[in-house]
């Protein structure tokens, strides 16, 4: 076992910790070591971990904590654990690309050796990839491709089993049919197809391209970096060819203090910033400072796009088809929602391109479930949408969308109506329903001001019962599902901080505001300093809703008036808080 080597052989001597945030703030790896990850309260330590495997490469003992922290997320997955609602995106993003809508294998008759692009790259960079395809038959006529996903991130989530049954249905299938060489342009799925892939030789598309020579474009002058992605941080043939391809072009490199087999992770690694954004966010801070203002290129898609949220970076690709643009910042990079309409039509460009002899789209899934209740769920809400218009209009209830007519519809039912609304509207909170729609609707039905008194009102009330709940009624039951670290660290900052952090987070909503109700009932903030922070800093948002709804029917029916004006900046500045403040905090 990983851990019982690490115990045993790391001396404690801080280098580790002295590069990696995540061990400075969780202790050696020889202490982390000792730790259950079954105990529920190390469960989410090892996902805190990028995995990047830094660690490794500077310890004098020749120690892979990276190694100890994978074989603990496995651990806490076979536990029936580690399924972070966090995880849910990136876990979604994979299912897509294993599906049959995306997936498509085009082999040509005594096809060898395939293309395997990966995820990221089809969806950005759909051109690029049809582009260097087309290059690369040049001296492989009989090259295919592969659009499909090798489910590392399964693999790094600790869903073993998962991972092993959809990477060797691939595997098996591509041997079957005579493969026996992958080229890769991800270099994680060269870690993949590496570790995993017997039977199989894997080689990047840039050893390749630096042997046989470059695509046709201009040569450039100017100086740039080099960020080595850390799943191929041990991978030296690979750091020279990307850096013979840049200098290929004409360009200088010069260093960054970490780079090759010292790389730092660019704060994608392990899924690390769905659950601890901020150790994300200090990996991207390190590489921004490193880079001084140089514009990196790197060799994987997902890299990219973690590095320019902070620093300009390119990829090499771009830099190879495109030396000006790149160096520019200004190549046309696509993102979602488009990247998967790019996935797809990539696949029928390529099925009416490639003169393939065996083909296929991957129907096979080791998932459980198929998500297809989720689908059920929003065609049964677009349904009832629908219906209630065709209602509404069949009716000829649309005399009452009239803002006085409504609201004298309302008066009719004295406080009964006031106090329906603001039943509904306590229970919202408690029942996880949004409470967006719900004010909206108040500030319609109720004005101005009796729509602020209303909901202000209840949604206070609506919260404290959650907050009661979660205390005094169902504590274990939330505790089993507020396990990701950021609850942990909401714990500890009420602990330091008390009520200070209930107003800071109703002010700023970084949480979710129905489970933020729910885990505040888990810590020790008293109720009277929790009550009081939610009605007063909740305030300023139901003003500005409620008064921007309050005039809205008007504006559906043509009409804009002065309240509609000021409810709009009133919103605006609103939701111009949390960005504000994340930029002070930059």
């Amino acid at each position: 076992m990983h851990a019982e080597t690490v115990s045993q052989k790391c001396l404690e001597c801080g280098l580790c910790q002295k590069e990696c945030k995540f061990l400075e703030r969780s202790g050696s790896p020889k202490a982390l070591a000792m730790i259950d990850p079954a105990a529920k309260e190390h469960q989410a330590t090892p996902f805190e971990c990028s995995l990047c495997g830094l660690c490794a490469e500077v310890c004098p003992m020749d120690v892979n904590p990276a190694n100890m922290f994978l074989e603990m997320r496995r651990a806490v997955v076979r536990q029936g654990e580690g399924n972070y609602p966090e995880h849910a995106v990136i876990l979604g993003y994979e299912r897509r690309g294993t599906s049959r809508r995306y997936t498509w294998y085009g082999l040509p008759a005594g096809c060898d050796t395939v293309f395997f692009p990966g995820c990221t790259l089809p969806g950005t960079r759909p051109e690029r990839v049809r582009s260097l395809y087309e290059h690369l038959k040049q001296s492989m006529p009989n090259l295919g491709i592969v659009l499909d996903c090798c489910t590392k991130s399964s693999h790094d989530l600790g869903r073993e089993r998962f991972f092993q049954a959809m990477f060797g249905e691939m595997r098996t299938y591509l041997i079957d049919h005579g493969v026996r060489s992958v080229l890769v342009a991800c270099p994680n799925c060269y870690k993949v197809f590496k570790s995993y892939g017997d039977g199989l030789s894997v080689k990047t598309v840039y050893e390749l391209l630096a042997e046989d020579g470059l695509p046709k474009a201009e040569s450039v002058a100017g100086t740039v970096t080099v960020h080595d992605p850390c799943a191929v941080r041990f991978e030296d043939s690979i750091h020279g060819s990307v850096r013979a391809l840049i200098s290929g072009k004409g360009l200088t490199v010069e260093e960054m203090s970490h780079h090759g087999r010292t790389t730092l992770c660019c704060g994608e690694g392990g899924s690390v910033g769905f659950l601890s954004p901020e150790l994300a966010k200090n990996w991207a801070s390190l590489r921004k400072e490193e880079a001084n203002g140089r514009r990196i290129i790197t060799y994987c898609a997902g890299c990219v796009n973690a590095l320019n949220a902070t620093t300009p970076a390119g990829h090499i690709l771009d830099l190879l088809y495109d030396p000006q643009g790149t160096l520019a910042g200004s190549v046309k990079v696509s993102h979602a929602p488009f990247t998967y309409w790019n996935r797809i039509r990539l696949k029928q460009r390529l099925k009416k391109e490639v003169d393939a002899a065996v083909t296929r789209e991957r129907t096979f899934s080791a998932e459980e479930k198929t998500g297809r209740g989720g689908l059920l769920l929003r065609l049964g809400i677009l349904a009832l949408i629908v219906g209630a218009i065709v209602a509404v209009r069949a009716t000829g209830a649309t005399r009452y969308l009239e803002q006085e007519t409504l609201q004298n519809l309302i008066e009719s039912y004295g406080m009964l109506a006031p106090l329906l609304y603001m039943i509904i509207y306590t229970l919202a909170p408690a029942l996880f329903l949004p409470g967006l729609p719900i004010t909206i609707v108040g500030g319609v039905l109720f004005g101005p001001f009796w729509g602020v008194v209303y909901t202000i009102t209840s949604a206070t009330m609506g919260a404290c019962l959650a907050f009661l709940v979660s205390r005094y009624l169902a504590r274990d039951w939330i505790e089993r599902r507020l396990r990701s670290p950021r609850w942990k660290r909401l714990d500890e900052e009420v602990e330091r901080h008390g009520w200070k952090v209930v107003a800071f987070t109703r002010l700023i909503p970084l949480f979710p505001f129905n489970l933020l109700n729910y885990a505040f009932g888990l810590t020790k903030v008293r109720f009277i300093h929790y009550a009081m922070a939610t009605l007063v800093c909740m305030l300023p948002a139901c003003i500005a809703f409620i008064v921007f709804s309050s005039s809205l029917l008007d504006v559906i029916r043509g009409r804009v008036s002065l309240t509609f004006v000021v409810g709009l900046v009133l919103v605006v500045i609103v939701m111009l808080i949390p960005v504000v403040y994340q930029r002070r905090r930059k």
